[in-house]
């Protein structure tokens, strides 16, 4: 029986809710850690956590072999790419304000990825929608004081990409597969890779065991990499790849209110004013039904 749209974008919304400390969380792990461990490591511990629940829930520990290379392209995607690239952005100098145009940017690249990989054929209110939602958080960023390009606008660039093309491979397996074991078999796929490199790492590089650094890392590990891909694929499937993944355009306003409400920032009346524009956009984004293909609703 289908399910309502609405459905998809609420689970979508949840996990953008999740991912929204994503980069404040890796500012305060690298206060602590290499960005290199910061990076690999958060998918090692998000693996095993992905493992246990796989055995837990009588799950198979190991995706189909006829789907393997889509969770290949999946972990290099999310697992490696968008979080090496992303770390090292921060790491190279790029503030977190300016790192959020990669987020701003991200429905955009993740629609067309679904275009051309998920077949999804959304209508020109959507395209008209999603530009003003897009353009609109990318002037705001931009005018919060981030540069103009520099080296880390390559890196955060690829990690565009990279988490683009995850989220879309992700979602198109979610139509048939629960998005909880889609992110599960990502992250085991991944550990022949990610725990040997941790384990070097934790071995040659300072490890500051500081409370912020570790709670930091606890939150990329169990939060970003793991829990909010849950409802966050569920939502991509159920709604439309394209649609659903408008929600994102709420990551950086929603990085500026945690900012006001644990660290005391002041929001301006500018960051309400984008607050609303967004909205607005992302609610038209949600009625231009668009062409997808069957089962996704």
């Amino acid at each position: 029986m289908p399910r309502p749209a609405w459905q998809g974008t609420a689970l979508a919304g949840l996990g953008v809710a999740c991912f929204s400390g994503t980069l404040p969380a890796t500012a305060f792990a690298m206060r602590g850690l290499d960005p290199y461990l910061v990076a690999v490591g958060r998918g090692t511990v998000a693996g095993i956590v992905a493992a246990v629940c796989l055995v837990a829930a009588g799950a198979r520990p190991f995706p189909p072999r006829s789907e393997l290379g889509s969770y290949i392209v999946i972990a290099l995607g999310i697992v490696f790419g968008f979080p090496l690239l992303s770390t090292l952005a921060l790491h190279a100098g790029a503030a977190v304000s300016h790192a959020a145009v990669v987020v701003g940017l991200l429905p955009a690249a993740t629609a067309v990825c679904a275009v051309l990989r998920a077949g999804e054929r959304p209508r020109a209110l959507f395209w008209v929608a999603g530009a003003g939602g897009t353009a609109t958080v990318t002037a705001f960023t931009l005018s919060r004081g981030a540069e103009g390009l520099a080296g880390a606008d390559l890196l955060l660039a690829g990690a565009l990409v990279c988490a683009a093309v995850g989220y879309t491979e992700g979602g198109r397996l979610a139509r048939r597969t629960p998005g909880w074991q889609v992110i599960s078999y990502a992250l085991v796929v991944a550990l022949p890779v990610a725990v040997p490199v941790t384990i070097v790492l934790a071995a040659t590089t300072p490890v500051r065991p500081a409370g912020d650094a570790m709670a930091g890392f606890a939150y990329l590990a169990l939060v970003s990499a793991f829990v909010g891909f849950i409802p966050w694929y569920a939502g991509l499937a159920r709604g439309g790849i394209a649609r659903a993944g408008q929600t994102q355009l709420l990551q950086p306003l929603l990085g500026l209110l945690w900012a006001w409400l644990f660290l005391g920032e002041e929001l301006q009346p500018a960051t309400i004013a984008t607050a609303l524009a967004v909205l607005v956009c992302v609610a038209a984004t949600q009625r231009s039904r668009g062409q997808t293909p069957r089962g996704t609703e």
